[in-house]
């Protein structure tokens, strides 16, 4: 776990969410994109009167009409096809409004959770694959949105106002299209459930690939200390491949079902055409109400009849973005599902006090997982107001994670924590943590001046703040010689010990600050190293109560009290 602190004036970006506003925007939406696709399909349905003016032109032009006849029909088709054009642009502009705005919302859903996710908690996804399905992946949603549900309306609506209208003139054709119509779903379904399918795979592939070079970048160093340069090169081959081939296996079933869909709606119009054709001449005396069809009933059949399986034709060029779509959705949401939420995720302020308050855990248990076994179980400690308390044990035996429930960062499974008095709890973590610092053993450094990685753009802060926290890090001769020029990304130019008394300084810029809480701080530093981080953490928590997580006997004598911790954190054992 890197570096955090909690300062009081800290204005956390993830605030917490209103269930019902997020409800709201949800149905507004919805809303949205319904109206959406009611203005395409009434689009689309405008195509009925259009056909049938153009029919009955051609009838009177054919039955020996002027200009005259077919002027005012030809100016109906303009205006219709003016307010098409209207309602289409309309509707699709409302729907991708509405598609982004839903991303937006679902977006924020998963950063705010993730975001409030417990560090410690074993199912928060790696930072690459959360990275992949947040920026990349969630963009699929939008063509989801914004073609698909206006397309399924169409195709659900346009195809019977237009079989409603070609079953008074001729029930033959309208029985046609009735036949061919029902094929092309349940082909398209079939198909739907093997792409939706392979979508997941593709999608899965491309978040692990993404986690694998963000970690493979962050190891670079050990990876050529280690020469295992053409062995990582190799796995990224096998990775890419892994991904193309499921990439064209999406296409080739996205392909399949446009396939399906033409050979279908081909001969669907290939068979009205042929009986048209042979009713205006004469050979087929059948399929009409009354009577058999003139030139302009067969020629409003024949217009209508394309336009019949253009919606069907429109849902199956998207419907590949449907099943990428709903994988994302998929993706998204299962980010948007954390199992150990940060506690209080309400904006941080001071604790009351302005003495340096006790600590006590009460019968404290915790365990990661419902079906896991217990970390933790009736563990009692206290701690007195302004004591130095170093937890001392062997890696694995819990040390963080106590670290971690006294500052909030989990939910513990039972009994209770009091700090100062106040119980930690939802309510009260928030205003307990901004009078903490945590100080981990890898903090992170940021592209910047020393001064503006201490001060990191909080408020309140001034330049004698960040001299003076220099001063308690032991980092002024270090400040003096970089001056304004900046540090690397990660730290670059800084050692271990360095880095870990840069985060000692951002904790001293905390005027709150009244508690300490540090995980292996001196962990992976040579002996004169530590030393030096020692004396810059002992002279931060002057005044102030500091526990200190370690398996370093060195550290853990400074303290004033130690507390040994074994694999099953129920022995412990205290010493001057």
């Amino acid at each position: 776990m890197g570096t955090a602190f909690f300062d009081a004036k800290d204005r956390s970006e993830a605030q917490p969410l209103d269930g019902d506003a997020v409800s709201s925007r949800g149905d507004t939406a919805k809303s949205r994109l319904r109206k959406a696709a009611m203005l395409q399909a009434l689009a689309a349905a405008l195509w009925i009167p259009q056909a049938g003016l153009l029919a009955v032109s051609v009838g009177r032009i054919a039955d020996g009409g002027g200009l005259y006849d077919v002027l005012w029909p030809a100016f109906g088709i303009l205006l219709l096809g003016i307010a098409k054009s209207c309602f289409d642009a309309a509707g699709g502009r409302l729907a991708f409004h509405a598609a982004r705005a839903e991303l937006s919302r679902r977006r924020h859903i998963a950063i705010a959770v993730l975001s409030l996710s417990s560090p410690i908690d074993r199912g928060r996804p790696v930072s690459g694959k959360a990275a992949s399905v947040i920026g990349e992946q969630a963009e699929l949603i939008v063509p989801y949105l914004a073609r698909f549900q206006p397309a399924r309306m169409k195709a659900s609506l346009v195809p019977l106002v237009i079989l409603a209208f070609i079953l008074p003139v001729s029930w033959i054709a309208a029985l046609v299209l009735l036949f061919a119509a029902p094929l092309i779903p349940i082909f398209m379904a079939l198909i739907g459930w093997r792409a939706q399918a392979a979508s997941e795979k593709q999608l899965v592939a491309t978040g692990g690939l993404n986690g694998f070079l963000l970690d493979r970048l962050r190891g670079l160093a050990t990876i050529r200390a280690l020469d295992a340069v053409d062995a990582t090169a190799l796995r990224l081959r096998r990775e890419a491949e892994s991904l193309r081939l499921r990439t064209m296996a999406v296409l080739k079933i996205a392909f399949l079902s446009s396939a399906v869909l033409e050979l279908f709606a081909a001969l669907g119009v290939a068979m009205i055409a042929v009986y048209v054709g042979f009713s205006l001449l004469g050979e087929i005396r059948f399929g009409t109400w009354t009577g058999r069809l003139d030139l302009t009933q067969g020629l409003f059949i024949l217009l209508l009849a394309p336009a019949f399986f253009e919606p069907l034709r429109e849902l199956s060029a998207v419907w590949h973005d449907r099943v990428a779509g709903e994988a994302a959705l998929k993706a998204l949401d299962a980010i948007a599902t954390g199992d150990l939420p940060i506690r209080g995720s309400a904006e941080p302020c001071a604790l009351t006090e302005t003495e340096a308050p006790d600590i006590r855990l009460e019968n404290l248990a915790f365990r990661y997982g419902v079906d896991e076994p217990l970390i933790l179980d009736g563990f009692n400690l206290e701690i007195a107001a302004g004591e130095h308390l170093a937890l001392l044990g062997a890696s694995g035996s819990g040390k963080s994670t106590l670290l971690s429930l006294i500052s909030g960062l989990a939910p513990c499974t039972g009994g209770h924590i009091v700090i100062g008095g106040v119980e930690l709890a939802d309510d009260s973590a928030a205003v307990v943590r901004g009078a903490m610092a945590w100080i981990g053993q890898q903090p992170h450094i940021f592209a910047g001046t020393i001064a503006g990685n201490i001060s990191l753009g909080r408020p309140g802060i001034a330049r004698d703040d960040v001299t003076d926290a220099l001063g308690v890090a032991r980092l002024g001769k270090l400040a003096e010689a970089y001056g304004n020029r900046p540090l690397g990304e990660g730290g670059i130019g800084l050692s271990g010990g360095e880095a870990l008394r840069l985060a000692i300084a951002r904790a001293a810029c905390n005027p709150h600050l009244k508690i300490i809480l540090a995980d292996e701080p001196t962990a992976h530093l040579d002996a004169a190293t530590a030393a030096e981080v020692t004396e810059s953490l002992l002279s931060l928590a002057k005044g102030r109560t500091l526990i200190v997580a370690t398996h370093d006997p060195v550290l853990a004598a400074r303290m004033h009290r130690i507390v040994r911790i074994d694999a099953d954190i129920m022995m412990r054992e205290a010493a001057e």
